[in-house]
């Protein structure tokens, strides 16, 4: 057995003997440091006091002659003048409900004197110090006087508060209560204890609330407005007239007879704010009419879309986005109509399958101008394809894009659509360059419109065959792709018989290479030399250029581009995000040199900081926390135009 145990034994025998011979007077406490089995009689020893180590300071402090106990009361004489300063100096009528002051610290004319010469010191120099002028506005409020004294003053009180830890009175309930760091001032003065604190803030909650909510959709909608190329400012009439419709569409019955132009842009305003549903359907259904647009169909079922045949059978423009429930049944009853559509753009409708499309290219195509299917997943392959040449003899603009079923044996029958104008392809299924060569040799003389989107893999002999066939193009297309070179976009725009173009895109046209991003020895992807040859070969008319994540395209590169004497005055929006050589100076160029661009996206560019905007201009994408700055409308330098 331990000696601790064998001595915790001994107690309590000794404990019990007592307690047996006595039982009803038992006997004290044995004193501390005293054995409980000594001696009665016997005198009891001084218990010595256990102090811990002194550290330098409290050593240094105590041969000062500064003690604890003169800091707290020093400390207790401040709070007390301060707290001496918020009561009032009247006193209350008789009239009034008498109510119990808080215990005031009982001080001499002396500590009077001495605490008042401390308050003026203190005010002194908060008024003397940098941010008064700043502390002064968030402590006094508009309709508060706005002397410096007593601005000063009021700051004066808030540092005496009492500090974490340390106990107040509430300024409410006059409840004594342990001040922590959440602690809130009450609407005059003083601390509030907990429970007067949630009953204030269930008053005033809703109101924060709903003003901080507010102040968040604001600045939300301004972001939104600046994505959608919307400059921040008034609003013309008509988009005020748009955006009232769009509010209390469930309000109205008809749209009258607004211009074909108004109507789909309330039906863009519905799609955006998702309210385009079975009964507001009815609005842009006008019989007479040729044209039916649906920009989100996610609300209508096969039933809505039937009934689009059923009162505009005149329809001969059909663009639907979303139409997930346009499938197999709505499809056959538009195979029974007499409806002859020139133009069918469709969007997700994927539950459509192959036996319906084909008796639709055999039976509705013959007409067929325009043709759009795309984010159809597992349908529309390439048997579709191979019957377009001949059913449809007159298709002008094809448009087939993530489609799970076309393949390099499908995209080969495109080359016999003669007619063909404008050709967008975006395939889902890995490519080769072979069938992209066949048909820009084959229709390329006639095509007005080029994109080939996510191709990874087709190599520099599609951009030859574009230089050697393609004469009437106005917009160009290529992306996503990591094996064109630099000098194969360079020989492009070098003495190319095409007219200058209008539109370009080139995005994600860049060497990947994870170990060494930087590096790019073989100058894959679109780099310096083929950026200037084609800014010199359609700089004059461009109207949209996106070359964003061309990361290889050099700062001197974009200054050469965007020199002092160089002016493209059709330009109106540019995307060089993700490129490493933009920075401020870049981007001034570019303002100065595109007088007519409205915008300019710089996402990822971390040298672009303190760019000024002109005004007109909107600038997307600037990495830090205050956003874009228009130019002319700086205020003070702690805050500024904020967008």
């Amino acid at each position: 057995m331990s000696n601790r145990n064998r001595n915790r034994n001994r107690v309590t025998a000794t404990a019990n003997n007592n307690n047996n011979a006595n039982p009803t007077n038992p006997p004290a406490p044995a004193p501390v440091g005293v054995p409980v089995n000594a001696p009665v009689n016997a005198p009891v020893a001084r218990v010595a006091t256990i102090r811990g180590p002194q550290s330098a300071l409290t050593s240094y402090l105590a041969s000062a002659g500064i003690s604890a106990n003169q800091i707290r009361q020093n400390a207790d004489t401040r709070r007390a003048a301060a707290l001496a300063s918020q009561q009032p100096a009247d006193t209350p009528d008789d009239d009034d409900e008498a109510t119990p002051a808080p215990r005031k610290r009982k001080e001499t004319k002396a500590q009077e004197a001495k605490r008042k010469k401390e308050e003026e010191k203190a005010i002194a120099k908060i008024k003397a110090s940098k941010k008064f002028q700043s502390r002064r506005r968030k402590h006094a409020s508009d309709d508060e006087a706005t002397d410096d004294d007593e601005a000063a003053r009021a700051i004066f009180k808030a540092d005496m508060a009492p500090l974490p830890g340390q106990m107040e009175n509430c300024a409410v309930c006059d409840k004594r209560f342990s001040v922590t760091g959440y602690s809130k001032p009450g609407p005059d003065g003083g601390l509030l204890c907990p429970k007067c604190t949630r009953d204030f803030n269930k008053e005033e909650g809703a109101t924060r609330k709903k003003r901080k909510t507010a102040v968040g959709q604001a600045r939300r909608q301004i972001q939104s407005n600046l994505l959608d190329g919307i400059y921040p400012g008034a609003k013309d009439l008509m988009t005020l007239c748009i955006e009232t419709v769009a509010k209390h569409v469930e309000d109205a019955s008809s749209l009258g007879d607004l211009p074909a132009s108004m109507v789909d842009k309330v039906a863009a305003s519905l799609a955006k704010k998702w309210l385009l549903n079975s009964a507001t359907l009815n609005l842009f259904l006008r019989p007479g009419y040729d044209n039916v647009t649906v920009y989100d169909g996610s609300k209508l079922d096969s039933d809505d879309y039937i009934r689009i045949f059923q009162v505009v059978p005149t329809v001969k423009f059909l663009r639907l986005r979303n139409a997930v429930q346009f499938k197999n049944k709505v499809m056959d009853h538009l195979l029974g109509t007499t409806v002859e559509l020139e133009s069918l753009s469709l969007h997700g409708a994927n539950l459509i399958d192959d036996e319906r499309w084909n008796r639709f290219m055999n039976e509705k195509s013959q007409q067929l101008k325009a043709l759009k299917v795309y984010h159809t997943d597992g349908h529309f392959g390439d048997e579709q394809l191979e019957l377009l040449p001949k059913a449809c003899p007159q298709l002008e603009r094809l448009k087939v894009v993530h489609n799970q079923k076309v393949t390099d044996e499908g995209l080969v029958h495109i080359a016999e659509l003669s007619n063909l104008k404008k050709l967008t392809l975006g395939i889902y299924n890995t490519t080769s360059t072979a069938p992209y060569v066949e048909i820009i040799n084959s229709i390329g003389p006639g095509l007005e419109t080029l994109a080939l989107a996510t191709v990874h893999y087709v190599d520099d002999s599609v951009l030859n065959a574009i230089h050697e066939n393609c004469q009437n193009l106005f917009k160009l297309r290529i992306t996503d792709n990591e094996v064109l070179t630099d000098a194969g976009f360079t020989a492009l725009f070098t003495g190319w018989l095409n007219p200058p173009l209008t539109y370009i895109d080139f995005h994600k046209c860049r060497h990947i290479d994870a170990a060494e991003p930087r590096e790019n020895p073989s100058m894959i992807g679109l780099a310096s030399d083929g950026f200037e040859a084609m800014m010199a070969h359609s700089g004059s008319t461009l109207r949209y250029v996106d070359v964003h994540s061309c990361r290889h395209i050099s700062r001197e590169a974009f200054e050469n581009v965007f020199a002092e004497k160089k002016v493209y005055p059709e330009l109106r929006e540019l995307n060089i995000s993700f490129c490493q050589g933009v920075n401020d100076f870049v981007c001034g160029l570019i303002f100065r040199s595109c007088p007519n661009l409205k915008t300019l996206k710089v996402f990822g560019n971390f040298g672009v900081r303190d760019v000024r905007v002109p005004k007109g201009k909107i600038l997307i994408g600037v990495p830090n926390a205050l956003g874009m700055q228009i130019e002319g409308t700086e205020a003070a330098e702690d805050e500024g135009r904020i967008i």
